[in-house]
């Protein structure tokens, strides 16, 4: 069963929103659903990325640096 519950938008969001829930004919609430669901979903993604690069070898920005340094690129 579907949650109540209450946000606050800035009023141009609020507005946009409205227009391209009529436009795409959807309910406010199924776009704000479909918006959370997206980010979610892209959270999941880039956490498996994470994981997936766990074991990988770590270098230090300033060793990246000297590195350039180094090769004549900076």
């Amino acid at each position: 069963m579907p949650k109540r519950t209450t946000i606050y938008l800035d009023p141009k969001l609020h507005q946009a929103i409205k227009l391209k829930a009529v436009q795409i004919n959807i309910s406010i609430s199924e776009l704000v659903n479909e918006a959370v669901r997206s980010s979610l979903k892209e959270d999941a993604i880039d956490l498996g990325a994470v994981k997936d690069r766990a074991h990988e070898p770590v270098r230090s920005f300033e060793s990246v640096l000297k590195d350039l340094k180094r090769d004549g690129l900076l």
